[in-house]
């Protein structure tokens, strides 16, 4: 009985080697061949495999990307109400005044084709690293201009900047915001494009009245911002590649667009042209109507003007978040439309009316802008997201450019509030057209759509 009793003390299961150790051998594989797989290195590489928790580092480098859009693109938009203090101290034309400004979209146009695929292909932060420079270039150039040709070199620093950093920064955006946010990815990118470029001119523009230094002190804030982005940038943001893509030799390449998406491309592209194109109307030309027809020479004043149709801007992308992308494109092409013709009548003679065109001016632009954002996003393949989104944003640019370009042209044989009535009245054809456009491509996609779920 006692041996017994020792017995069932002794431990029951038997001993077995750790698991790390144990090999597991498929039938018809021998121990020692390759098929015979490791236990322990089957549990490990499991774990190793187990997707970490990325919320944290995506929600920092989402609000690292978007802060770096805000500043790029307040600094792009600090001299729109300083351009009458500069055309008045330097003596330039209504040709030149317009060249300054349409400097930005000329330039950026290929800073755009050149920096989104650079950064599908050496990764995210490089690029931007190098915007943030060109910006710091920009700001010093309008710190230090006691000429013309130093605003046309800061607006070249500028436009290279922000057009080296769109498709890099959209893409980071869009690729690390959650998915279960409320606001998704490309929208979330529009919204930090138009707070930068309502921030910037109201920004100058009480700068401008109300601190030493008018001239000056807008440009010395926007570096102290840069240098903040810049630290950001190194501990936030990783150098990212494209999916099942690593680091390559860049070369120049413009960007492919799938021919599925074409039609869809084009048509919200030019829906964006416009939208942008009325924008640059009110940021480049209202500010010298202002003065020259209201009699006006507070850049306050006329800061808060070119922010309230971003503002109404972005109340209108919030608004717009659960509506389809079409729908918020036609509607924004129709304000935008109704924006013009007030513009068209009124001249910008009349501080009540440039007002309440700016209204519409502003919600039609977010629709427009935000829908075409959001619907050539939700097509784009995730490996071009930086190319294509930099070459939609392209038509954008130019449409913020070429019409100040034009009115200047027209500045030669007419007076400037005549050649804005006149450009204004010639965009409502297109308007219309645009609106028709989106309508006829919506109705030709649903029975794609239908026809692909039943097959």
């Amino acid at each position: 009985m006692a041996e017994q009793r020792v017995t069932r003390r002794r431990p029951t299961r038997p001993s077995h080697p750790r698991r790390t150790s144990r090999t597991v051998t498929r039938p018809g594989t021998a121990p020692g061949s390759r098929r015979a797989v490791s236990a322990g290195t089957r549990l490990r590489t499991a774990v190793l495999r187990r997707p970490a928790r990325r919320e944290e580092p995506d929600r920092r480098t989402v609000r690292t990307a978007a802060l770096l859009v805000v500043v790029l693109t307040a600094g792009a938009y600090l001299p729109s109400p300083l351009y009458p203090e500069y055309q008045q101290l330097f003596g330039f034309d209504d040709l030149r005044l317009t060249l300054v400004f349409a400097t930005f979209a000329l330039v950026s146009g290929p800073a755009l084709l050149l920096g989104g695929p650079a950064a599908d292909l050496v990764g995210h932060q490089p690029v931007l690293r190098l915007s943030l420079l060109l910006a710091a270039a920009g700001s010093c150039c309008f710190a230090l201009a006691d000429a013309t040709p130093w605003l046309f070199a800061g607006r070249v620093a500028q436009a290279l900047a922000l057009g080296a950093a769109t498709g890099a920064a959209q893409a980071l955006i869009t690729t690390h915001r959650h998915p279960a946010a409320r606001i998704g990815g490309p929208l979330f990118a529009s919204l930090a494009f138009t707070v930068g470029t309502a921030a910037g001119p109201a920004l100058a523009g009480l700068l401008a009245e109300y601190a030493p230094g008018p001239l000056l002190t807008p440009f010395l804030l926007h570096l102290l911002m840069l240098g903040w982005v810049w630290w950001r940038l190194r501990t936030t943001v990783p150098i990212v590649l494209a999916p099942g893509r690593t680091r390559a030799r860049w070369r120049p390449t413009r960007p492919r667009i799938p021919a599925d998406l074409r039609p869809l491309f084009l048509v919200a592209g030019f829906n964006g042209f416009l939208a942008w194109a009325v924008l640059g109307i009110y940021l480049a030309l209202v500010p010298a109507l202002l003065v020259r027809a209201v009699g006006t020479d507070d850049a306050a004043l006329t800061g808060a003007v070119l922010a309230a149709v971003l503002v109404c801007s972005l109340a209108a992308q919030l608004a717009a978040t659960r509506s389809g992308t079409a729908r918020s494109q036609q509607l924004g092409v129709t304000l935008l439309g109704v924006s013009l013709l007030l513009l068209a009548l009124s001249g910008a003679s009349s501080l009540a009316l440039t007002l309440t065109a700016a209204v519409p001016a502003g919600v039609g632009h977010g629709l427009a802008f935000s829908g075409a954002a959001r619907a050539v996003d939700a097509r784009t393949p995730d490996g071009q997201r930086a190319a294509i989104g930099a070459a939609l944003h392209l038509l954008f640019y130019l449409g913020s450019g070429a019409p100040a370009v034009v009115v200047g042209v027209l500045t030669l044989w007419m007076p400037l509030a005549s050649a804005v009535t006149w450009i204004s009245g010639a965009a409502l054809a297109p308007a219309v057209l645009l609106v028709l456009a989106t309508g006829l491509l919506t109705r030709v996609a649903r029975p794609r759509r239908a026809g692909s779920a039943t097959g």
